[in-house]
């Protein structure tokens, strides 16, 4: 019996969790800064249990949600890179005006300049884009 109450008691919690979670934003794109992640993220899991290789095409934002493909433009030479959203950033970097932290791959794709910071565009792509890649 006291699994059952348990059982009953998590189900009447789980609305109340899941509304005092943070709303992910509906924008389609927006403008702020990029950094990417110090190597010691190496081979430690990210928020969707994957392990964190700076070789990947990846990142993290507390703006788009998880498994989002994003198409991120450095706004000074213009270079662009798609990645996935498979992080999240700690809120400190959020309040810092960052809105995706890449790997080492993605940032040197773009060009990241020796502060390690790019001023950046954040697209999210359609749901459909992998699938239209691999039709395509």
């Amino acid at each position: 019996m006291p699994l059952l109450k348990k059982l009953i008691l998590s189900f009447l919690l789980i609305p109340a969790f899941a509304s005092a979670q943070k709303k992910i934003s509906d924008k389609k794109s927006l403008n702020g800064i990029a950094s990417f992640y110090a190597n010691r993220f190496n081979g430690l899991k990210t928020a969707t249990g994957e392990i964190f290789r700076q070789t990947n095409l990846t990142a993290a934002s507390n703006n788009f949600k998880i498994n989002t493909w994003v198409k991120v433009t450095n706004l000074f030479n213009n270079k662009s890179v798609i990645v996935r959203i498979n992080d999240r950033m700690h809120e400190r970097m959020a309040k810092m005006g960052r809105v995706v932290d890449l790997t080492g791959a993605a940032a040197k794709l773009l060009g990241v300049g020796n502060d390690g910071l790019l001023k950046v565009k954040v697209e999210s792509l359609s749901p459909n884009f992998m699938l239209t890649a691999i039709v395509l």
